[in-house]
């Protein structure tokens, strides 16, 4: 990616800057020299990342499911970078639904697209002049599971699937500018995320009848068990894709990171039959018996 006229490199935008992936890559861009821009929600995680990984951080406070507070942030970030741009935009900011579809409050499924899917469409589209302006790049945070459909993780695995596909247009629609659009599918990361969806899925499960909620109890217990024992990698493995997204000459398209994540994008290759069984093993659900309302 082309310095600027000082010497430096360019800017940067990342939603969901807050903690996990985010904040390791906006220490990862600091030091390789780039303004970097994070998108956080509340004025104290902007501070405090600041303050944990450097000054020269620039917070912008702003929700992505809020169109107000997008369209001020992104005159924010245009009245800084000016006539340069916007370099690169991470789409990190996103969260996990967790549980049967059967049960998922429909309230919740709303969220979850509202989030993963329309927040990064519309983070994207208050960009893009600025991107333009840089012949910029963009990365989507997606998921494994937007390739491969994981059981009890349904509503996400759609998210991340649609996520997939807009990536996929934005890749060919943008091309006329310079723009490159590439999108990174970690497995489990070490990030708050997952104790946050854990938490969540256990709080809309309440508002199910309890009736209802004995069905799937046997399965979610082994699920629960399953996870337990899953290996989790550190968020440094997604940033070091992100950084080769936006830096390389030839950026990847896609970047499947984390233990396992190409087989698990292999798999849909495989027939249905043989995909199903393989990860009903896997969670171990081959042989639980559906529970008793």
């Amino acid at each position: 990616m082309a310095t600027n006229a000082q010497g430096q490199k360019g800017a940067v935008l990342i939603t969901g800057a807050a903690g996990g992936i985010g904040t390791t890559t906006a220490r990862q861009l600091v030091s390789l020299g780039f303004r970097v821009f994070a998108g956080v929600r509340k004025p104290a995680d902007g501070k405090a990342l600041q303050a944990s990984v450097s000054s020269r951080i620039v917070p912008v406070v702003f929700d992505i499911t809020d169109a107000a507070s997008l369209a001020a942030a992104a005159e924010l970030v245009a009245r800084e970078v000016g006539t340069a741009g916007l370099s690169g935009l991470v789409n990190n900011a996103g969260l996990i639904v967790e549980g049967p579809v059967e049960l998922v409050p429909l309230d919740e499924v709303r969220r979850q697209f509202e989030v993963n899917v329309i927040g990064q469409v519309a983070v994207t589209q208050a960009f893009l002049p600025l991107l333009r302006q840089a012949h910029g790049r963009i990365v989507n945070i997606g998921a494994v599971t937007g390739k491969t459909s994981i059981p009890y993780l349904g509503v996400l695995s759609s998210s991340k699937a649609a996520l997939e596909s807009i990536t996929d247009a934005l890749r060919m629609e943008l091309r006329p500018w310079g723009i490159t659009v590439s999108i990174v599918e970690p497995t489990a990361m070490q990030t708050t995320i997952f104790n946050k969806s854990s938490a969540a899925a256990r709080v809309a499960l309440q508002q199910v009848p309890a009736e209802r909620q004995k069905l799937y109890a046997p399965a979610l217990a082994a699920v629960s068990q399953s996870l337990e024992k899953q290996h989790v990698d550190a968020p440094d493995v997604v940033t070091a894709a992100i950084i080769h997204a936006l830096t390389a000459r030839r950026p990847r398209t896609r970047y499947a990171v984390g233990r396992g994540a190409g087989m698990v994008v292999a798999l849909r290759l495989l027939p249905d039959s043989v995909r199903d069984g393989l990860l009903l093993g896997q969670f171990g659900l081959s042989n639980v018996q559906p529970g008793q309302a």
